[in-house]
């Protein structure tokens, strides 16, 4: 592409193939504006376990033609939400989705499986060609007198090129090159000491059969999950499930940072764990791949923005997943960025509101996830009794765990009656 060409008739250039690009460019397609995404794998594969769609961002999907046959062809809709104490009573519960009155279900899905359909939808409605993997933004340079950005990119052979787009929506998730370069002072990736490992296991379902559960203490848990409908012949379901212990942060993690463990190096954190409703031994002994990540973000930036250059997703605010919303947000970020590049124009006047409406609110999410996000009521609950209890009422009252949940669901932008009373991002009818 010529360095002559006027932004208007230059694609958007999207760094990234992930949830966040993907949505991006479905939503570039949806508003009539051309763009080509860069992701950096040869070949998409369906990767992850499980995560959770929130009301506000399953909205979104529907507004983008996207069906709930397709959702649950790769998940659950969520009933409930609950935290139960290491002595196995309840602490806290509450419908979620449509059981508690939203507009919108909640989906656990399958995060690989999603990120697939949005691949294979992009791909149908944009063309092969508007999707180039073994394409790696490496960087960019912000063009004068208006023409656009150039995007610096890497081929799997490792030839370097420049691309010539109108604007670039780095999606490119926690290794950003494009954040780096935008802030080549930010400070290394936080870690606050706490480890997670994941697998997907078999069990029958437990509570409504669609319930999101956290078992323990604030800092040693185990969260899980169903992502399947019952099989028909055993009645066992596909579970998700994170086991979380905090370690001193001083000793550091040590090898890889995504690596298969086996059962038995972790099952001992959890030896007697057994309830009549749940054995989280036995359930992680259930799964046939284990892995091991540390529980890891990074520090807020104060702008997300660089000229015609915008950050998304975990580019801008990857967080800690306590608040089940990570995915969720690179969703609503498409969809708003979609909604200011409508207002105003394929500009950075755009990208400038995109950053105003967002970059400060979610940095206020992101260090709300790192104090632990819906989960800080067990710390709650251990500040008042040690996680011990006969009856929570007499402990930790109904109206205090509300309200402790309420702040973290308006902060997350989730809130009941607001979301649903809340008008489109992006007015569909007014697009055909």
């Amino acid at each position: 592409m010529t360095s002559n060409q006027h932004t208007s008739s230059l694609p958007v250039l999207i760094a990234g193939g992930g949830i966040g690009g993907l949505a991006t460019a479905l939503t570039l397609h949806q508003i009539g504006i051309p763009c080509i995404v860069f992701e950096s794998v040869v070949e998409l594969k369906p990767l992850g376990v499980g995560i959770n769609i929130q009301p506000n961002a399953v909205r979104e999907l529907y507004d983008l033609g996207i069906t709930d046959d397709e959702l649950e062809s790769i998940g659950i809709k969520t009933k409930e939400w609950a935290l139960v104490g290491l002595n196995g009573k309840d602490v806290y519960s509450e419908p979620r989705g449509l059981e508690a009155g939203y507009k919108w279900p909640q989906y656990s899905v399958y995060r690989g499986e999603l990120q697939m359909l949005l691949y294979r939808l992009a791909k149908e409605r944009l063309g092969s060609d508007a999707i180039k993997t073994g394409h790696k933004v490496v960087g960019y340079e912000n063009l004068s007198n208006s023409k656009g950005v150039v995007a610096k990119v890497k081929l799997a052979s490792g030839e370097l090129i420049d691309v010539q787009g109108s604007l670039l929506v780095a999606a490119d998730g926690l290794h950003s090159a494009v954040r780096a370069q935008m802030h080549p002072n930010q400070p290394p990736i936080h870690w606050g000491g706490a480890v997670m490992w994941r697998g997907v296991a078999k069990s029958l379902p437990i509570r409504t059969g669609a319930s999101f559960v956290g078992v323990g203490r604030h800092d040693h848990r185990v969260v899980f999950y169903p992502i399947s409908e019952p099989d028909p012949e055993t009645g066992l379901v596909d579970v998700n499930w994170i086991a979380e212990v905090t370690m001193d942060t001083s000793d550091g993690l040590n090898g890889d940072w995504n690596k298969k463990v086996d059962v038995e190096d972790i099952v001992h954190h959890f030896e007697g764990w057994n309830y009549d409703w749940l054995d989280v031994p036995s359930m992680l002994r259930g799964s046939s791949d284990i892995y091991e990540y540390p529980m890891i973000d990074r520090d807020p930036v104060p702008t997300w923005q660089d000229k015609n250059v915008i950050l998304l997703g975990d580019a801008a605010h990857v967080m800690y997943p306590t608040g089940s919303n990570g995915a969720t947000q690179a969703i609503v970020d498409a969809r708003i960025l979609g909604a200011c590049l409508i207002e105003n124009g394929v500009s950075a006047q755009a990208l400038e509101a995109f950053n105003g409406r967002l970059c400060e609110d979610i940095s206020k999410v992101v260090l709300r996830n790192r104090g632990l996000g819906p989960f800080i009521l067990l710390k709650m609950l251990d500040e008042r009794c040690n996680g011990e209890f006969d009856d929570i009422e007499e402990v930790f009252p109904k109206a205090d765990r509300e309200e402790a949940m309420l702040r973290y669901k308006s902060a997350a932008g989730y809130e009941m009656e607001k979301l649903n009373q809340s008008p489109a991002t992006i007015d569909v009818s007014a697009l055909k």
